[in-house]
This record gives C-alpha cells, structure tokens and sequence, in this order.
C-alpha cells in the first residue's frame, strides 16, 4: 500500500489504533486521518499521534501484561495487542546505581537499563508500535534506515510477525550489529555511505513504485513508530513509585527518543497519574558526532549537519530531524546538552560495569559520560533523583572495549597463590 493523499481528520478514531484519533502536525498542528504518511502538505513539519484518551488508572495499567502492552491505551495499537504476535518488549530493569552514585558523589541514581530487550536495545519497544501499523495499513515487507540496533529489531520483529524485512544500514557497522540483523533470515543491505546517505536512499525508495508495499518503520510509519519511546518514560514513573525523576540524561541520534520521553512525562500528568512536577532533561552525544549539543553551547535553535566520526555509531546521526525540538525541551525544563569524546565514552563503560554490572554500549558510555561531565561544573544536581539512560547491549559493541584474562596459569593452588592473585 503506498503513502496515501492528506485527508482532513474525522471525528471518530479508527479502532485498530486504539485511542489515536489523528495525526497531528507538530509544526502548524493540521490534522489528518490515521495513514501511513509522516510530513505535513502544508509546512513539511513532522506528523505525530493526537490522542483522545479515555479514563485510564494506575490500577487498570498494574493488571497489565509485564511488558508496554501494560500502556496499549495510551498507545496507537489495537486493544487486543497483546493477542498478537509481537515481540512484547518492556518492562526492563530500572537499576538503582547505589554504587555508581557513590562514587559520583549523588544521592539517588538509577539506570534505566534498556539491554534487557528482546533484541536487547530499546528500539524493539519503537519497532513494536510500527509492526502493528503496518499490519493495519497491509503493508508486506518491513523495512528501515539503521546504525544497527534498529535493523536487528526489525528482522526479529518482522519474522515473529510473519513480514519479509529488508533493512539498509551504513557500510561498516559493528559485526556483532551486522550478524543480528542478520540472522532473522532477512535482507541486509549495507550502503556506501553514512546513516544520512541510508536515510535519503531509503526516502527515494518509499517515492518509487518499486517501494509499494514497503512499510518503512523510521520513515513512512515513523508517526507510530516513534511513539513507543514513550514507554520509557510511563515505565520509568511506575517504577519509581508513580512519580518522575528530577533530572534524566537520554542519549540523542535523531533525538525523537529524548521528545517522546518529555511527551510521555506530560502526558501521564495531564491523566493525574503522577504529580506535577518539575523535571530536568539532559540531551547527550558523542564529540565526534555533537550538532545537537554544538547548538546548544551556541545558543542556536538551528542544527548544522555534521559528518560523523565516533565510535559511537547508534548515535551517529549528522542531520538529527528532532534536534530543534530537543532544545527547546531541554531549555524549557531547565537541563542541558552536551558530549564527550571517544576515551570517555570507553572510561564511562568500564565505569558502570564496573560499579553497577551493567555492560552498556557506546550510547550507554556517552549517556553516563556527559553524566559526569555535567556533574563536574555544576549543570546536574547531585542531590537531585537522576536516571540515565543505557539503550542497548555491550555485547554488540565489544570492538569500543579492551578486557581480557587477569592471569593465565597452571591449574596449581601453589602457583595461583605465587602469582598474588589470592
């Protein structure tokens, strides 16, 4: 099914999408009928998810599945969603980082530890909303633009699902992203180029006959896609006991991550599930790969694209599309973004495995990195509750570390002993 012509929004919500009622320009706020489109005919702003919600408790969400299907009503996914076969992601641990903090010098620290996912990244909680949308619209192939976790997402997803997937990622990704993406059985197609190069192939290929029927998750479902970040922050609230965090540090790629967590803080304050209150949010990014931050110390509220070149690459984007909107929300609620270069992002990782068990990867080491940088002149509270953010496996990044053997010895008490290593 192809990208379908604007139509004015109607009254009724279309049941397959639960309480979605419209798409909603972020920009002019026209609205139009759920489709599978993503820019505005009138300004070219992006499109996201209006809602008409209807009455939703704490109470009801806690009977949920442990998984997002516990928020389905505050999602643009069918009511039976949990019937499907999907890959139920959610629900992943929110660590409280005792020991972290402690050698941080702050009170209370908890790490939203997004490596227990499916395909252990948080892009299966993005991708799920998508699977529906594409069930719904009749879409047969899955397909998207990646830095490697969410090409690895959308294989797993799509052959649960019963969709051939076909997913384009920069040409010299990390292997261990590569063979994930891999092995769900379907197409991988590396690009000579960077992720913007990936990106605009993917837009050419959505306008072309030859990608009729090609539900492209991050592009023309991107609308429903995105809102699964959104999850992130319903769960982090229950989690910490139906309350937000004071200050919480997200990593930015395209940056949509870091707008649908303020989205979903708001939204759950607007439904009186939590408290109104005020809360920080924290933009990080890799130096090699910084437009968003670059901005920020400028005090721009336009972002210059920049070639990537870090070791970070989930983040490498260079033409983030919501780097607008993460300034502003960053210096609505008073926080901040910032980066830090490659040694820092590695010092970083070692420093949560080591105190915390939590082997992160590179996103992981450049969240906790501007943690500590922020933390070092002043812009974080250290007596404030903080969650950062880790959205995705060490295991997949393992290249970005060195670790090996303490010691190779005989199998000898006496030599184990001779060695100092008692």
């Amino acid at each position: 099914m192809a990208t379908t012509a604007a139509q004015p929004a109607t009254a009724a919500a279309t049941r397959p999408f639960g309480s979605a009622a419209a798409l909603s320009c972020r920009e002019c706020g026209q609205r139009y009928d759920l489709a599978p489109r993503f820019a505005c005919e009138f300004c070219f702003g992006p499109l996201e998810v209006a809602y008409d919600f209807g009455d939703i408790s704490r109470e009801a969400i806690e009977r949920g599945p442990k998984n997002i299907w516990r928020y389905a009503a505050l999602l643009p996914v069918p009511d039976n969603v949990a019937e499907l076969p999907n890959m139920n992601p959610g629900l992943t641990p929110l660590v409280r980082a005792d020991r972290l903090a402690a050698e941080l010098g702050m009170r209370a620290l908890h790490v939203k530890d997004d490596s227990g996912n499916p395909t252990h990244s948080f892009k299966d909680r993005v991708v799920a909303m998508a699977v529906e949308a594409a069930r719904t619209f009749g879409f047969r192939t899955l397909s998207c633009s990646s830095t490697g976790n969410l090409a690895g997402a959308v294989g797993a997803a799509a052959a649960r699902a019963g969709f051939r997937s076909c997913v384009f990622i920069p040409a010299g990704l990390e292997e261990g992203k590569v063979v994930m993406a891999a092995v769900y059985g379907g197409q991988v197609v590396a690009i000579d180029g960077t992720y913007d190069d990936v990106n605009r192939f993917c837009s050419e290929l959505i306008g072309d006959p030859a990608g009729e029927d090609w539900g492209f998750v991050n592009v023309n479902l991107r609308p429903y896609y995105a809102e699964g970040s959104k999850t992130l922050a319903y769960e982090i609230a229950e989690q910490l006991g139906w309350r937000l965090p004071e200050q919480i540090v997200i990593p930015i790629a395209s940056g949509s991550q870091l707008t649908k967590i303020d989205k979903g803080f708001r939204e759950l304050v607007a439904l009186g599930l939590v408290e109104d209150r005020p809360y920080k949010v924290f933009g990080a990014q890799a130096t090699g790969c910084s437009p968003v931050a670059r901005a920020f110390e400028a005090g721009h509220d336009v972002i210059q694209p920049v070639k990537p070149d870090t070791i970070a690459k989930s983040l490498a984007i260079g033409n983030p599309a919501d780097g607008p909107y993460v300034l502003d929300i960053c210096r609505r609620t008073g926080g901040a973004v910032a980066h830090v270069d490659d040694a820092a992002v590695v010092d970083s990782i070692a420093l949560l495995a080591r105190t915390e068990g939590v082997f992160a990867e590179t996103a992981g080491g450049v969240t906790t990195g501007v943690l500590r940088k922020l933390l070092a002149e002043g812009a974080l509270d250290p007596q404030a509750e903080t969650v950062v953010l880790n959205t995705g496996d060490g295991l997949k990044t393992l290249n970005a570390v060195e670790a090996g053997v303490t010691a190779t010895i005989k199998p000898s008490l006496d030599v184990f002993k001779a060695a100092g290593l008692v």
